[in-house]
């Protein structure tokens, strides 16, 4: 069983936990009415935009604790401020240290900035707990859901008010991706013994379809890498580690923000 096994199947076992608390019934007469959601998708089409999608990410898998001393609220909210497009935060507990309450405290500080909610979807039961926390994004992986499945999910995130990022991270999923997804994010980052190849997403980049708003995910620490993906196509980045593994995350956003500017 590979790490992706494992977290998949603690996931579900915590989401069939917790609507043991909170049915799925309940959960929905929570959802707040007539909120306008922030677009990442438009954010990211911006060409004054700085594309990068900057994360709140406590710890990992293969690096174990990055930063467990800093707040949700006041890093995200120096995300913003240092010119991030996007902000993301995890909320897997047992193997990211995450919560829906990080996303809550960060989405409370940055009421206008796109957010997305950076976990691994098993159950329809998480996208409505998103809408509810107000996310502007939600993640599915192609790697731990069918197809049927990723286009039922995103009818429902659609219909929620929420966009979709469909992650990819080999060329067998490509037939995965339904054409409604808002935005293709290709991992650097092989989710089964989590190496990293950069030039996974330049050669997965052809094949995807042109329309789309495309993000590399993973992997990325070098302004210069950026310019290099967004000269190859790519409209956004996402960047976790590189960051918050700083003692001052939303400040190291702001220095590697100020370089691609330069």
């Amino acid at each position: 069983m590979t790490i992706l096994d494992k977290i998949v199947a603690n996931r579900k076992k915590e989401v069939a936990e917790v609507k043991k608390h909170v049915s799925l019934e309940e959960l929905k007469k929570q959802i707040p009415s007539n909120r306008k959601g922030n677009s990442l998708k438009e954010q990211l089409r911006n060409p004054e935009s700085s594309g990068i999608i900057a994360e709140f990410k406590r710890k990992s898998p293969s690096k174990g604790i990055i930063n467990d001393k800093v707040e949700p609220e006041v890093v995200t909210e120096g995300y913003t401020a240092a010119g991030a497009s996007g902000i993301s935060v995890l909320t897997d507990k047992t193997y990211f240290g995450g919560s829906l309450n990080d996303f809550a405290k960060a989405r409370e500080a940055n009421p206008d900035t796109p957010m997305l909610r950076k976990d691994f979807m098993v159950d329809e039961y998480q996208i409505y707990e998103a809408c509810v926390t107000k996310a502007d994004v939600i993640l599915l992986i192609a790697a731990v859901l069918e197809k049927e499945e990723i286009e039922h999910f995103t009818t429902l995130a659609h219909k929620l008010g929420l966009e979709v990022l469909l992650e990819l991270h080999a060329e067998e999923e490509l037939q995965k991706v339904d054409p409604r997804v808002d935005l293709i994010g290709i991992n650097n980052r092989n989710l089964k013994d989590f190496t990293v190849d950069l030039e996974h997403s330049i050669r997965m980049l052809e094949k995807l379809p042109a329309e789309a708003v495309k993000v590399a995910e993973s992997g990325i620490s070098d302004p210069a890498t950026v310019d290099y993906l967004r000269e190859s196509g790519f409209h956004g980045f996402l960047m976790g580690e590189n960051f918050m593994k700083q003692e001052h995350p939303a400040e190291a956003c702001r220095e590697f923000i100020n370089q691609l500017k330069r």
